[in-house]
């Protein structure tokens, strides 16, 4: 963070100047860096951390300005971002908290197979309710949003998938652990990477396929490295991946009340409606794409989803089981996940 001082005068009273009083009031602009991990034309960056940025300034009259460091151009690995908000390396950060496992056990309940129905608005309204409930897990940042994509397809470097019985073997890279935790229970094999890793492990056949979404999809060109993306029944997606846009705490904290009330008013829930829109907007952008290059897109039958999700229910007990021995209500939070989300989608 660098802040400059700048000197204002107004008239207060005690010292005489022409029958007026003077004295000193100073006012502080200030400058916070904004690291993510993604290049600057993904839709992290466009369609949230930009818009956001310039919000900010113009609300706060040019007192507070940002300096936007994508593609870890501040150095480090995608899972430390974390650590870097926390700790005030970066003042600000875009990160997935799947990267660093079993800092966010709350969070990750809307990361579950069956909880996030593929309507990021939903889920990330749904969040907004419950983000009393995930205190415990972001006491050391200040959340400005935590949020989801329109949730993972799965996208194949050249083995068609139309049944469960196809994934057999596969090599599948997964967001998070209990994205790996659902690709076991496939009969699949997990491999976790941040995605900027992804096109690289997919033009050497390092792995058979990744399940992301049609918007990661875009800024990576998976469509060039794939032939094939797949949906369950009705567009109902493979889990999802949270997001979380944080703000170093002790920063947060230093600045004076009427620039913290400006943070605030575009934070949260003022943002998280739009962000899910945007999120869900863009997804048959990225299906378009694929199709255009000649992929095949489909979606699985309803019996074969059946399969899908009849496995992947295990994550979830396994999750709970998890959860409920650090003293958490795993199985309270998914019932609330759950019914949160259905709400939002009516």
């Amino acid at each position: 963070m660098k802040f400059i001082r700048r000197t204002a005068f107004k008239v207060l009273g005690s010292v005489v100047l022409l029958g007026w009083t003077t004295a000193t009031v100073f006012a502080q602009d200030f400058t916070f860096t904004i690291h993510h991990f993604l290049s600057p034309k993904a839709p992290a960056q466009k369609l949230l951390i930009e818009p956001w940025v310039k919000k900010i300034e113009a609300e706060s009259g040019g007192r507070i300005t940002f300096e936007i460091f994508p593609s870890m151009s501040m150095g480090g690995k995608p899972p430390d971002l974390y650590k870097q908000v926390r700790d005030g390396v970066a003042d600000i950060v875009w990160t997935v908290p799947g990267y660093t496992p079993g800092v966010f056990p709350r969070v990750e309940v809307f990361e579950l197979p069956g909880v996030h129905n593929g309507d990021a608005k939903a889920t990330n309204l749904a969040i907004q309710d419950m983000m009393d409930e995930m205190g415990e897990d972001l006491k050391n940042i200040k959340p400005l949003l935590i949020h989801v994509h329109a949730g993972n397809a799965l996208h194949t470097v050249s083995k068609e998938v139309k049944s469960f019985e196809d994934l057999k073997g596969l090599k599948l890279r997964s967001p998070s652990r209990t994205g790996a935790w659902m690709v076991e229970s496939w009969g699949a094999e997990p491999v976790g990477m941040p995605v900027p890793s992804l096109p690289q492990a997919l033009s050497k056949k390092a792995i058979d396929g990744a399940l992301i979404p049609f918007e990661v999809a875009i800024p990576l060109k998976i469509a060039e490295l794939t032939d094939f993306s797949l949906e369950m029944d009705g567009g109902e997606r493979f889990g999802t991946a949270t997001f979380m846009f944080a703000m170093n705490r002790k920063t947060f904290n230093s600045l004076p009340d009427d620039l913290k009330k400006i943070i605030n008013d575009n934070s949260g829930a003022a943002i998280s409606s739009a962000i899910g829109d945007a999120w869900n907007n863009i997804e048959p952008i990225g299906q378009k794409i694929a199709i255009d290059k000649g992929n095949g897109v489909s979606q699985l039958s309803a019996a074969e989803s059946i399969k899908f999700s009849a496995a992947s229910a295990s994550v979830i007990d396994r999750w709970v089981r998890e959860v409920t021995g650090k003293g958490i209500d795993g199985e309270g939070l998914v019932f609330r996940a759950q019914e949160a989300i259905a709400k939002h989608s009516k």
